[in-house]
């Protein structure tokens, strides 16, 4: 599984992220991003939240106006195929390896783009583990940093297959 890296954000804070040029993946999250709520956001096992440009062009094509970064993403990517991504399953994202965690759960905070977007992004059979479900990481996915590196725009993030690792799917 291959894609690239259309769009790296960052904020102070809440949504939307604001694209940046490059920053480096730290295992603290990326330099110059925050969280509005650290206390729900930015853990250990969250301090990078991966989102396709498929997923936002099917929120868009159900009525939502979102675009890269809309959606508190710090890595907008094209070409993976969200319906595969499992958590366990470690990338190389620019010079940094990170390595999946959990599904994002949608929070009230997206409600800025309207009534029901949560459940567009998240419905209960995804939240109850199943890849099956059409709303299976559309609403992203978390990341834990496993090798700080460097990240920009037009990088390839890409399965690591150097590492076996169990896929588990249930979050």
């Amino acid at each position: 599984m291959r894609g690239i890296i259309l769009q790296v954000n960052v904020s102070r804070g809440g949504v939307p992220k604001t694209a940046v040029p490059e920053a480096w993946i730290r295992a603290t999250g990326l330099d110059g991003d925050a969280w509005a709520m650290p206390r729900i956001h930015g853990k250990p096992n969250q301090k990078v939240l991966i989102v396709t440009m498929e997923s936002i062009a099917e929120v868009n094509a159900l009525g939502y106006s979102i675009f890269a970064g809309a959606l508190g993403e710090n890595l907008t990517v094209d070409g993976l195929d969200r319906t595969a991504l499992r958590t366990g399953q470690r990338f190389r994202a620019g010079d940094a390896l990170i390595e999946l965690t959990k599904l994002r759960g949608p929070c009230a905070t997206l409600d800025v783009y309207g009534r029901g977007i949560q459940a567009l992004l998240m419905d209960g059979a995804a939240r109850a583990g199943d890849t099956a479900s059409p709303t299976w990481a559309r609403g992203g996915f978390y990341a834990r940093v496993v090798e700080e590196g460097i990240v920009r725009p037009g990088d390839i993030i890409a399965l690591d297959a150097s590492v076996e690792r169990p896929v588990n799917a249930s979050e």
